[in-house]
């Protein structure tokens, strides 16, 4: 029999009130934790980059004297985090998953992970991620490939994969990740998670050489409850001087208590599913995505099948533009050094090749069919309050697997056209969250991604509060995270 410490089974709101009335010490939950990760990391590879055990356990020791001192920092005061091996962090390497930059470390944190510093965290380490966060498959030649919790023999998604992984695993209580093409939502619907793409500006990105023209992707929260998933990103968004196009709202507003089941009566979704068959889906995607649906449906909502007036093929040459764009504006300079170039993968590679034959005047037209995605979205949401997708068209696949070279018998063209169901979302700008749709009869998750007009994120986290508290039986599944006797 496995003797589980009780709180690695609290959620991270539990948790933090447990520190706060001095219930459980700083240090016993880091002992806790770090002894949980030793135990468990080994079978998925999802946290990289470890802090020694003898430096996290003076900073517990730290984080208790403050609250003997009546001094809090925060809502994650003494709870250990890993932040994604993406954002920068000060006193960790972030090797951003490629040999070019491993065990490099950077000289200051990013926003994001500053705040989180601030509200209390400490951490552990980093979680793994694809190289430059290209691919919703983490793996790398840095740290290996992290495995899905559900199924050690599937992947983790990506390229959160390393977040999603250590939460269903219970060696994190509360997650970052970010988010450019389903980053946060397609590991999160392999775990039967949560994963949270705010608004463009509402979580400030950087600082950075670039802070104005790169605008498709963003951080964000992932948890295993609605609740805590809007307690971090309390702490992750507001306004930074550093960037000029944050978001000035107060994000002090994600702190309230959500509602329960009925603020989704009369709720209108608009469900587009597979967009009449353009989007090829394996078997079973939109049969689990519909039962989540149904949730709602049960809830007093109303779902309607719905084609955007917009060319899904448009959209696809848009989001193609724009994001090599993009990716050679950051990895150009790499490029550049044949040295250094052999260091890149091949995806990366091809990335910039192509953002380097774009034209000035082929990102102006990009943004103009990214303008006009926009505009349809607005008359949709005159007659919708939400938009449902799946989170991806393909469950969890084999881990040995870069990317699906096909889905249901139609052959992917790029290594990222698998998940073209979440570009809708990413080239909006809108909050989208990926909620846990169930499980198809392989056992394998999936998840339901809602769309929400802009900078209505506290009426998505609201939505989904409702929908977790209709407890859908699959939210109570949890994959075997215990260590071994």
């Amino acid at each position: 029999m496995n003797l589980v410490p009780e709180l690695l089974v609290w959620n991270a709101s539990h948790l933090a009130r447990a520190i706060h009335a001095r219930e459980v010490s700083c240090r016993e939950v880091m002992a806790t934790y770090l002894a949980h990760i030793d135990a468990v990391n080994p079978r998925v590879n999802a946290i990289v980059s470890r802090v020694d055990n003898d430096r996290l356990m003076e900073q517990a020791t730290e984080r208790d004297r403050e609250l003997d001192a009546g001094r809090s920092r925060g809502w994650l005061h003494g709870i250990p985090q890993a932040i994604k091996d993406l954002s920068d962090t000060c006193d960790i390497p972030t090797s951003l998953g490629s040999p070019l930059f491993a065990g490099k470390t950077p000289e200051a944190d990013g926003v994001m992970v500053a705040r989180m510093r601030e509200a209390g965290a400490i951490f552990v380490g980093k979680t793994n991620a694809p190289e430059f966060g290209l691919g919703s498959q983490t793996y790398n030649t840095v740290f290996g490939a992290t495995r899905n919790a559900w199924d050690h023999a599937l992947c983790a998604g990506g390229s959160s994969g390393g977040a999603a992984a250590a939460l269903a695993m219970r060696m994190l209580p509360v997650a970052d990740g970010s988010d450019m093409m389903g980053s946060l939502r397609n590991p999160a619907a392999y775990h039967n998670i949560l994963g949270f793409r705010p608004s463009f500006g509402r979580v400030p990105h950087g600082p950075g050489p670039e802070i104005f023209g790169h605008q498709l992707a963003t951080e964000g929260p992932m948890a295993r409850n609605v609740a805590d998933l809007a307690q971090l990103l309390a702490i992750q968004a507001g306004p930074d001087p550093r960037s000029p196009l944050a978001l000035t709202q107060d994000p002090g507003v994600f702190r309230q208590a959500l509602p329960g089941t009925e603020s989704v009566r009369g709720l209108r979704i608009g469900w587009l599913a597979d967009w009449d068959g353009y989007l090829p889906m394996e078997d079973g995607v939109l049969d689990v995505c519909a039962g989540a649906l149904g949730i709602f449906e049960q809830l007093g909502a109303t779902v309607d099948a719905v084609r955007p007036d917009y060319t899904p093929e448009r959209l696809w040459d848009c989001w193609l533009t724009l994001r090599q764009w993009a990716v050679a504006g950051s990895l150009a300079e790499i490029w550049e050094d044949p040295e250094r170039r052999v260091g890149l993968k091949p995806e990366a590679q091809w990335e910039i090749e192509q953002g380097r034959s774009r034209s000035a005047l082929d990102i102006h037209r990009a943004n103009v069919s990214r303008s006009a995605w926009y505009a349809a979205l607005l008359k949709l949401f005159e007659r919708y309050d939400v938009l449902a997708l799946p989170s991806a068209q393909v469950f969890a696949f084999n881990v040995e697997t870069h990317w699906p070279t096909e889905v249901a018998g139609q052959t992917m063209d790029t290594y990222h056209r698998w998940m073209e169901v979440v570009i809708p979302g990413s080239l909006s700008g809108c909050p989208v969250i990926s909620l846990p749709a169930g499980f198809d009869a392989r056992g394998r998750a999936m998840g339901l991604q809602l769309i929400a007009p802009h900078r209505r994120d506290l009426d998505l986290l609201r939505w989904a509060a409702a929908f977790e508290a209709a407890e859908p039986e699959w939210l109570g599944r949890e994959p075997d995270w215990r260590p071994n006797c």
